[in-house]
């Protein structure tokens, strides 16, 4: 006789995409971070991730958009928006009637406003929690994630949250795949339908491209042109470092000990 298999409930995944944009070229592409999001959701198993867009589709998105499709998706859903549109009570009211367990975002967008704060509003809207800097998922178990949360200076702290749940997903999460040329081309673009809410104050904003500041340079107040030089050539001086000459091993451990214990590294 064959032994009785249980069918394990696959996990329900949400990732919010949105059109990133080139550093140099300033063209469209996929979104660092949405990218990431993507491949962290790729990676769980028995999961079933779908992929969702809000905002306008032109030849540039519809560009950045396949790139998420070429990561090795059928279908991305648009939740078509027109330009300068509030999009949150149109994702709220479709992740609400769509119900997954598990919303992943970037921190930011490349695009627009770029303020970080959809996560948090969207959380708020729906009464889930929200984690940010998120690097890993490392399980799922009775409605409870296990995630893994990047912190300063390469810390890792593990978190327990309950689902529903949104997360946020941090630079230092793997790195996206490369986008297949056939399955972004092949996948179709899903119209979902959603109320539009127009933004009246970014109706009064005006956009225009940043200006590299001008970088500070420290003013040396001195009497001559050569202490001025000297000044100017100087290397810039460590403030808490200590120089370590003929001590035992045993010392030394103690002192590599005592900076790991006091950068928080060990606890």
């Amino acid at each position: 006789m064959r032994p009785e298999t249980r069918d394990t409930p696959s996990l329900e995944i949400t990732v919010l995409v949105s059109v990133g944009r080139h550093p140099l070229t300033g063209r469209g592409r996929r979104a660092d971070q949405d990218a990431r999001g993507v491949e962290l959701a790729r990676g769980l198993p028995e999961a079933e991730v779908q992929l969702l867009h809000a905002g306008t589709l032109n030849e540039g998105s519809e560009t950045a958009l396949r790139g998420y499709l070429g990561m090795g998706f059928d279908a991305l859903a648009l939740l078509e928006q027109p330009e300068g549109a509030d999009i949150l009570p149109a994702l709220a009211e479709t992740l609400d009637e769509a119900s997954p367990q598990l919303v992943i975002t970037g921190e930011c967008a490349e695009r627009g406003e770029g303020s970080g704060l959809l996560p948090y509003l969207l959380a708020e809207r729906l009464g889930w929690p929200m984690v940010s800097g998120v690097v890993a998922v490392e399980g799922v178990e009775e409605g409870i994630a296990t995630l893994l949360q990047a912190l300063p200076r390469g810390q890792r702290r593990r978190l327990e949250v309950r689902l529903p749940a949104i997360v946020s997903v941090d630079g230092a999460a793997p790195a996206p795949r490369q986008s297949a040329y056939g399955p972004a081309r092949r996948g179709q673009l899903a119209f979902v339908p959603g109320a539009v809410s127009l933004d009246d104050d970014w109706a009064g904003w005006q956009v225009q491209p940043a200006r590299k500041r001008p970088k500070r340079l420290k003013i040396v107040k001195a009497a001559s042109a050569r202490d001025r030089f000297k000044a100017a050539a100087a290397k810039a001086e460590g403030g808490g470092g200590q120089v370590l000459e003929g001590v035992t091993p045993e010392q030394g451990a103690a002192a590599i000990f005592k900076l790991l214990k006091d950068e928080g590294v060990l606890r």
